[in-house]
């Protein structure tokens, strides 16, 4: 194995009062935590609604709802490095206070958008709150357990991710049953605001003694990198042309900026991503992994919204309880997946539970109009299974890879990678699916006037919508654009499947086997930790 980045250093002793309240911070922090997954699980169920002409959505078509998802999750990711090192020298308390702020102020204005185009600046205002949350959660818990109980606590902490997918869903359901659609972000004021309380009068503060050096060129050349990436190919999408000048231009733009940025990591002297920390294997493949399996979920999250509400008729709150196995399988299996690990090793565990992701989500290509409902259920509890087996080791062999007064970086870099592979999900495979859409569709439209057949062909909810407005002659689009979005489901289902695949390979070849066992009198070996 090539050299570890640590070894990761002990550091001192939690002070006795801090230890005494560790579980009480550990539920702040989830409450936290909770609010940004939360969020996003809202939105999955309500995209639907929001995709439906105003009074009662906004009209928002497909690669607006897309952008609605990654204006947030860009800005997050784009600004992870920065407020990782900011919770380093400024404390991370005071990080996580500004964030929360932040993610309220900004849940309140998207709650009264006017438009789409208001509704992606606002969600990027909430991104911008949750990017000095997220990695200040781990950053805190890291400085508030000792390293025996770090497994323990990080295996709870990625629970309370599955907790959020269980809330989500169903809250936002009752939600858009009674309310109007903003309420899905209203909500998160008054959480926001109990958490707020809670942190002030719980939290200890921490910092890096030693923090790193904000580095401006290296943040803005992720963001613009990043986004002009994701833009063409969300674009490429909407046209159903991936080989299109302008799409390629763009694309192309964003992967050398990219590279530039890379490059421009590697020569600083206070780099936003320490490059050195990928010289050890294990530590890579866990950040590889961590971006992958978020790159197949999150594109197979959004189009299994509209399987169960456009093609199969659930409504919002049905859709909510649909997706109750796969969180209650992440909350069962997320704190527990330190025991698989204990008895099978890191590379058997996370190979398995890839291997499981891509059968589940293959499986999405054989469902129908008709597929029995728990058979959608199974497959959704079998995903949380898998998700909780990855997520909890490969988070525990990042965070402890380095040592605890970086906390705040390996937080901010797991963070980072999940949320460029979530964004980079979204954009491809719903790229993916709106390109197999439309060709599908294509030959269908003709019967519609030739100013709508190009807005119609852009999703299974601007067809149904258009053809809701033609009245019974609209009636014969219906059957054609279920079997349409299908066909894409299936397609994008497989893609989703392969890249699932290519985790399991990199785990299979990267993250360490089991550990020996101790000889008598030494201590049992830490969970998945880098220099195994």
């Amino acid at each position: 194995m090539t050299t570890p980045v640590g070894p990761p250093t002990p550091g001192p002793r939690i002070p006795e009062a801090v230890h005494r309240r560790r579980w009480a911070i550990l539920g702040v922090l989830m409450l936290s935590l909770l609010i940004v997954v939360l969020d996003n699980s809202i939105l999955n169920v309500a995209i639907k609604t929001i995709s439906t002409p105003a009074p009662t959505g906004l009209g928002a078509t497909q690669s607006e709802l897309e952008w609605a998802i990654n204006a947030y999750t860009l800005v997050f990711a784009g600004l992870l490095f920065t407020a990782g090192i900011l919770g380093d020298r400024l404390g991370r308390k005071k990080v996580l206070l500004g964030g929360l702020a932040v993610f309220g102020l900004g849940s309140a204005l998207a709650a009264f958008a006017g438009s789409p185009t208001e509704l992606i600046v606002f969600r990027a205002v909430m991104g911008l709150g949750s990017a000095f949350v997220m990695p200040a959660t781990l950053a805190v818990l890291m400085n508030v357990f000792e390293r025996e109980e770090q497994p323990k606590a990080i295996g709870i902490w990625a629970g309370g991710v599955g907790l959020a997918i269980a809330i989500g869903p169903i809250t936002g359901g009752v939600l858009l049953d009674h309310f109007w659609w903003g309420s899905v972000f209203l909500i998160n004021v008054p959480i926001v605001i109990i958490a707020l309380v809670l942190m002030t009068v719980l939290v200890p503060d921490s910092r890096d003694p030693k923090p790193g050096r904000i580095d401006p060129v290296g943040v803005l050349l992720s963001v613009v990198g990043l986004v002009l990436l994701v833009y063409g190919i969300i674009k490429g999408g909407q046209l159903a042309d991936f080989t299109d000048p302008q799409v390629l231009a763009t694309i192309g733009a964003g992967l050398a900026v990219l590279v530039g940025f890379v490059l421009f990591e590697k020569r600083s002297d206070h780099p936003s991503i320490d490059v050195t920390y990928f010289r050890n294997k294990t530590f890579s493949a866990a950040m590889s992994v961590i971006a992958l399996v978020f790159f197949a979920l999150m594109g197979v999250t959004f189009f299994s919204v509209f399987y169960t509400q456009s093609v199969r008729g659930y409504s919002p709150l049905q859709t909510g309880l649909l997706m109750l196995p796969l969180a209650a399988a992440q909350l069962i299996f997320a704190p527990r997946a330190r025991l698989a690990v204990d008895r099978f090793g890191n590379r058997a565990t996370t190979t398995a539970a890839m291997l499981l992701i891509a059968a589940t989500l293959a499986a999405f290509a054989s469902f129908e109009t008709d597929t029995p409902i728990w058979v959608l259920e199974v497959v959704f509890f079998l995903m949380g299974a898998g998700m909780a087996h990855i997520m909890t080791p490969t988070s525990v062999v990042i965070m402890q890879a380095l040592p605890r007064e970086k906390a705040g970086s390996a937080s901010a870099l797991s963070n980072t990678f999940r949320q460029v592979g979530g964004a980079l999900g979204i954009a491809v495979l719903g790229s993916v699916l709106s390109a197999a859409y439309r060709s599908d569709i294509e030959d269908k439209l003709g019967v519609l006037p030739a100013d709508l057949r190009h807005t119609a062909g852009e999703s299974i909810e601007a067809t149904l919508g258009v053809a809701a407005k033609l009245g019974p002659k609209g009636d014969a689009l219906v059957a054609p654009a279920n079997d349409a979005f299908l066909h894409a489901m299936h397609i994008t289902a497989l893609c989703g499947a392969g890249v699932a695949l290519v985790g399991a390979l990199v785990v299979a070849l990267c993250l360490p086997g089991r550990p020996a066992e101790p000889q008598e009198g030494e201590g049992k070996p830490q969970l998945a930790s880098a220099d195994h």
